[in-house]
């Protein structure tokens, strides 16, 4: 198999988990009338899925180091198959959201997976390349899959949109038993399935992998908190039409897109991070001023799409610092990347709504982005570059 044939069919497995959330966003009033049940009820159909994004990622991780990377993917497809015709045939909203949490646990396998295999299967340049490929499909996923969601809600109905996400999981689990094993026996883990979930404990004690995973997860979640106030931002306060704003939020993704693949480009990976983490809360200190004073609508995009970029940025950057801090647990190092930014952005997105969003926005912008500068001065003690096992101080744990 290909290069280029291996990262697409893991782009589509990293595109899952937004997919999974977002996908029938537009189906949602439709789904109150049809369970005849409240939109806080709906609503947590959408909490489910992302409570099994998160929970799914940390328990795929510790059985894909011990089973490999190819059976679990393999069993949690068909068991995502199983789920969405679930969700298709349920009766009750109970029963919905029992799928929908089944959903996210099934699901989450794939962006773990799909980072991991890419961890196992290249070195270099080539990792952090492939690693802002899966990052820049990752950002933009969210803003896709609602589009598609409701075209096909339209040309047919809410379980025509479940069921073409079932129809592309079914695709993958044909095409991903092509896929070859990427774990070698020898470096499997040699205990029983429940002790593996112990291996979590030395992955988290090092320092170099912990710091640039919260990097990645904090700067996500600045991303979550604007996301979540975007609607309320751009047509409350700038007065934009739901049309206007779709445009104007899908041409912002692609500051995330030009982040990440700015990166492809960079040599030396560690010398991007300061750049973002620094940048990061500038722009995020600009684009607040844009709104609490009231500044032109284009010098708020300007600086908001700077601020998309350094996220762009970051968030491979981070991946692969981390994913390079490990030689072995790869796949707990991969389920916990990302399962964290699901957490913290399930933590972030709630609070947008307390009293004055501009305010609550920004505010849980500006404490995400300083909290990512602390965390490169801190990741300032080790040798990024060097490595994975040459450490300025090889002892040194947080």
């Amino acid at each position: 198999m290909s290069k280029k044939t291996l990262v697409f069919i893991l782009g589509n497995l990293t595109a899952f988990g937004p997919f999974i959330t977002d996908f029938y966003l537009p189906c949602l009033p439709e789904l109150t009338s049809y369970f005849s049940a409240s939109a806080s009820m709906i609503q947590l159909s959408l909490t489910a899925g992302m409570l099994g994004l998160a929970v799914g990622q940390l328990l795929i991780g510790p059985v894909t180091d011990k089973y490999g990377r190819r059976r679990p993917l393999l069993w949690c497809l068909l068991l995502f198959v199983l789920a969405t015709v679930g969700c298709m045939l349920s009766t009750g909203i109970d029963m919905f959201i029992v799928f929908r949490l089944l959903q996210g646990l099934t699901g989450a396998s794939g962006l773990v997976i799909s980072k991991v295999i890419i961890a196992d299967s290249f070195t270099g340049r080539d990792v952090a390349r492939y690693f802002a490929i899966l990052a820049a499909v990752q950002g933009v996923a969210p803003i896709v899959a609602p589009v598609i969601g409701g075209v096909a809600f339209s040309l047919s109905s809410w379980q025509g949109t479940f069921a073409v996400l079932g129809l592309w999981a079914a695709g993958l689990l044909m095409v991903c038993r092509k896929l070859r094993e990427t774990l070698r026996d020898e470096d499997r883990l040699r205990i029983p399935v429940l002790r593996t979930f112990r291996c979590y404990v030395p992955v988290v004690r090092n320092g170099r992998y912990l710091v640039m995973n919260l990097l990645q997860s904090f700067s996500s979640a600045a991303l979550i908190a604007y996301i979540s106030a975007s609607p309320f931002i751009f047509q409350n306060h700038f007065g934009l039409s739901p049309l206007a704003y779709s445009i104007c939020f899908a041409c912002n993704a692609l500051g995330l897109v030009a982040g990440s693949s700015i990166v492809m480009r960079i040599k030396n990976l560690p010398s991007a991070t300061p750049w973002c983490a620094v940048g990061l809360p500038v722009m995020g200190l600009l684009s607040s001023l844009a709104l609490w004073f009231d500044w032109p609508f284009f010098m708020f995009e300007a600086v908001l799409i700077m601020m998309l970029f350094c996220v762009g940025m970051i968030t491979p950057v981070g991946i692969t610092l981390a994913m390079n801090s490990i030689t072995e647990h790869r796949g707990i190092a991969s389920a916990l990347l990302g399962a964290l930014p699901f957490l913290l952005g399930g933590i972030v997105a709630p609070l947008t709504g307390l009293g004055d969003m501009i305010r609550s926005m920004t505010t849980l912008v500006l404490l995400c982005s300083t909290v990512c500068l602390c965390l490169y001065l801190i990741s300032r003690r080790w040798d990024y570059s060097a490595g994975c096992d040459r450490l300025h101080d090889e002892n040194v744990t947080l």
